[in-house]
């Protein structure tokens, strides 16, 4: 299988505010004893948007009109805590398809790229003209460039940088190490059977 080149994406936009937000408010560890990660979508921030009777907490998730946004922005330092890979299954299987945020942890952020989702490092006074322009109009598009490093959006453009190693394997079609090496199968046969020691 060959692996989609994710060189931009363009889709709407929900500020989620706050520094340090690790992976267990990203999706509670309760939610973790799946077989699949498909279902985890429903749990993203559950905990701070959902009261313990499954009510709705003021959360900008609940909001209507961010309803469909597919680009993620935060604050600093997101994703950090343990090095689950649900946290990024859940931000996927939710919608999104890229975040923005001042900085990430280190796990997290290449769980995310194994994934297919890019992750932004930008400035804070950049998310916030982002933030700004979507609470002003929900329905703005954002056009995240991985290729150029820069964010697009309601006739703006700011600069977000996108680590070495991840831009080289979204863009050139090489962010799932295990597609990888599906894509590399009938060429490991071949080495296989030329062996003398494998081929009895």
């Amino acid at each position: 299988m060959s692996l989609a080149k994710i060189t931009t994406l363009t889709g709407r936009g929900v500020y989620v505010p706050g520094n340090d937000i690790d992976t267990d408010r990203i999706i509670p560890a309760r939610f973790m004893k799946c077989v699949t990660f498909d279902g985890l979508g429903e749990f993203l921030f559950h905990d701070v948007r959902k009261n313990a009777d499954g009510t709705d907490k003021p959360h900008p998730l609940n909001e209507p009109r961010f309803h469909g946004a597919t680009i993620l922005l935060s604050g600093a330092n997101f994703g950090c805590g343990s090095s689950r890979e649900h946290a990024p299954q859940a931000i996927q299987k939710h919608g999104f398809k890229a975040v923005v945020a001042e900085g990430f942890a280190e796990i997290f952020y290449g769980n995310c790229v194994t994934l297919g989702i890019p992750c932004f490092e930008a400035a804070r006074e950049d998310i916030a003209k982002i933030a700004a322009a979507v609470a002003k109009d929900p329905t703005t598009e954002i056009t995240v460039d991985v290729a150029r490093q820069e964010i697009r959006f309601a006739g703006q453009t700011v600069k977000a940088a996108v680590r070495a190693s991840a831009l080289d394997a979204l863009v050139n079609g090489r962010w799932d190490p295990i597609g990888e090496l599906i894509d590399g199968l009938p060429a490991v046969n071949t080495t296989a059977a030329s062996l003398p020691y494998l081929a009895a």
